[in-house]
């Protein structure tokens, strides 16, 4: 099994840094410095996962990011300005899978990356779940949203899974962070709250024009039971 990474980052240092750190846990690392280089990379030859930026020339890393998710629901990890929230929510708006705030400490960054591909490529018993007219396959990881295919990340994916296979249920935010993103959550953190709003808005309202994910205050999410 491959475990392409393509590094994006116009610090030389520390991508030699991050390249020799990720090549001894065992990833092949390829890197480049600006935005342009990477989504001509991204679309010649697609990495298995990508770490990108945000603050680079060219192309900014939101730029790219927008970019590659108008054609591909490629893995992306993206690395903010500590203290720059802007950044990360509107990452993660972008459909981005996860951030890292920099510095970033390469062992942290490692864990990222294979929590990320683990939650991918991870292959199960082909259940079937279903809401209304939600059909999710967990087997190939495909959802259908009235017949038709829906495109989510990975994270997205996950998230939706979890709440689907508890629908009716409240899920707490801490259980949707370790089976969505692989970690504890953090003081400060919104990335559930940012995949949970990507997905109402590509679910849409129910046949009722209400949302299908409910928030429960100060505790998690429930996905209503549809008919």
């Amino acid at each position: 099994m491959d475990n392409r990474i393509l590094l994006v980052d116009d610090d030389q240092e520390l991508c030699e840094l991050l390249t020799e750190y990720l090549s001894g846990e065992g990833f092949s690392v390829r890197y480049v410095n600006d935005g342009e280089t990477a989504l001509a990379d991204v679309f010649g030859s697609p990495p298995d996962l990508l770490v990108l930026d945000v603050m680079m020339p060219k192309l900014s890393g939101i730029d790219v990011l927008r970019e590659v998710r108008r054609k591909s629901q490629l893995p992306v990890l993206m690395l903010t300005a500590r203290g720059e929230e802007t950044d990360r929510i509107i990452g993660l708006e972008l459909g981005a899978d996860d951030y890292l705030p920099k510095p970033c400490n390469p062992r942290e960054l490692a864990a990222r990356i294979k929590a990320i591909l683990r939650r991918t490529r991870t292959i199960e018993a082909g259940d079937v779940l279903r809401n209304a007219d939600i059909e999710l396959y967990s087997g190939n990881r495909e959802v259908f949203l009235a017949g038709e295919p829906l495109d989510l990340t990975s994270t997205e994916f996950t998230v939706l899974l979890t709440l689907m296979r508890r629908q009716g249920s409240v899920v707490r935010k801490r259980d949707l962070y370790l089976n969505a993103l692989g970690r504890e959550p953090v003081r400060y953190d919104r990335s559930i709250d940012m995949h949970v709003s990507n997905l109402r808005r590509k679910l849409g309202p129910d046949e009722s024009g209400n949302d299908r994910i409910e928030t429960v205050r100060g505790i998690g999410y429930q996905l209503k039971v549809g008919r």
